[in-house]
């Protein structure tokens, strides 16, 4: 390797990972996407706050060294929404994640994902990732009306905040009209990144009118985490983990984690993207949920939705995951399970914002459709998952989409 050579390999791995506001703006996308679900399956179902988190921050160094670009990590969201709104067990919870690291690394390791990814139409892709914003939007309003499932469970639309009103005007919806009207101001503001805004503004609200729940506990140290915390599970919980929450969500995992987001990646990092394959996704995901076994954290994956909101608050390179991954790190091993008191800061209204801005990004990815039939497809995997799941909508999609390659149907 000659002068040039090497320096031109230097400044490649110097590109790949930048640390500057922008990647800390953009690193601060999955938020919305993390927090609403990793408090819910804590509080609800007895998952424990220093594994989870401490396996969150590693996934996303480790994403970040590897791919180079900046890389999303979020819960599993079939299995996520199910345990909150049924209560069920953290070993089933621990289970579901090997049975997901199985499955993941034969077809990532076997390269069938590939073979399944060649089969697969654009226009499905699409109308995954339409779904997907449609999604996220959706649940960014209801965390900012106060209606989501934690909120309803937790009976109040800001269960860490003091109060709840401001007079007639409930302070969620407050805090993220102020915040809504601030991104849209400073989202193309490199000096004054908008994500940075939001969360500065929505800690410095809990800090002010916050509960301080948790904040009495913390007591800084050095927190190690135990390795299957609530045991290894039992036979009936692999047996029910794979029927009800394992099989409902591989066909999202497959849809929007693997497909949808290498798709989307390419798009943003035509040259540097190129690591971001349908099989280093895949066994990218496997080791993460193997870690999250051994654990007791959560089941975890990339998806189209962070991304694109990583993509839209500025985080370009890998260097956004190593600034996120040791912010999460660092808060699990020196504050243990008291890491909670810092999190509880943040509003959910804060969270929605940052929701309803990555889905409105992923949403716009359906532009490139051109023809009727391009724009039917995405159309009606929407629906089918509104009506019904995501799963369901990107089978049937794919089903339709084969079936208007025929000149003999029209739409």
């Amino acid at each position: 390797m000659d002068t040039n050579e090497i320096n031109a390999h230097h400044a490649g791995i110097v590109s790949a990972y930048r640390f500057n506001r922008m990647e800390l703006a953009g690193s601060l996308g999955d938020l919305g996407t993390i927090l609403p679900l990793a408090i819910g399956m804590i509080l609800i179902n007895g998952l424990n706050p220093l594994g989870l988190f401490l396996g969150v921050g590693l996934y996303y160094v480790f994403a970040g060294l590897y791919f180079r670009v900046t890389s999303p990590v979020e819960p599993m969201k079939v299995i996520g929404a199910y345990a909150i709104a049924t209560g069920i067990t953290a070993s089933q919870i621990q289970a579901s994640s090997l049975w997901i690291f199985l499955f993941l690394l034969v077809i990532g390791g076997t390269g069938i994902i590939t073979v399944i990814g060649k089969y697969i139409p654009r226009p499905v892709i699409r109308g995954v990732q339409l779904s997907t914003g449609v999604l996220l939007v959706t649940q960014g309003v209801k965390l900012t009306l106060g209606t989501s499932t934690f909120q309803a469970l937790r009976d109040a639309a800001e269960p860490y905040l003091s109060i709840q009103s401001l007079g007639p005007i409930p302070l969620g919806l407050l805090i993220g009209g102020i915040l809504g009207v601030l991104t849209l101001l400073l989202l193309e503001n490199k000096r004054l990144p908008a994500a940075i805004v939001v969360v500065g503004v929505g800690l410095l609200t809990g800090i002010f009118l916050g509960t301080g729940e948790g904040l009495q506990h913390i007591r800084p140290g050095l927190f190690l985490p135990d390795l299957l915390p609530h045991g290894f599970p039992s036979a009936g919980d692999f047996t029910f983990a794979l029927l009800v929450l394992v099989l409902p969500q591989i066909p999202m995992t497959l849809g929007n984690a693997v497909m949808a987001n290498a798709d989307l990646s390419i798009q943003y990092f035509p040259q540097d993207g190129k690591r971001v394959t349908y099989r280093a996704l895949c066994i990218s995901m496997a080791l993460a949920n193997l870690m999250s076994f051994f654990l007791g954290g959560m089941p975890m994956c990339h998806g189209a939705g962070g991304l694109a909101s990583r993509y839209r608050f500025g985080a370009r390179t890998g260097g956004s995951n190593l600034i996120i991954g040791a912010i999460f790190i660092l808060l699990a091993l020196l504050l243990g399970e008291h890491l909670m008191g810092v999190i509880y800061l943040l509003p959910m209204a804060a969270l929605g914002i940052l929701l309803i801005f990555a889905g409105a990004q992923l949403s716009l990815t359906l532009l490139d459709m051109k023809t009727r039939k391009e724009m039917f497809v995405p159309i009606l995997v929407v629906g089918i998952t509104l009506a019904s799941n995501l799963a369901a909508g990107f089978l049937v999609g794919i089903a339709v989409a084969y079936a208007l390659k025929s000149e003999k149907l029209h739409v």
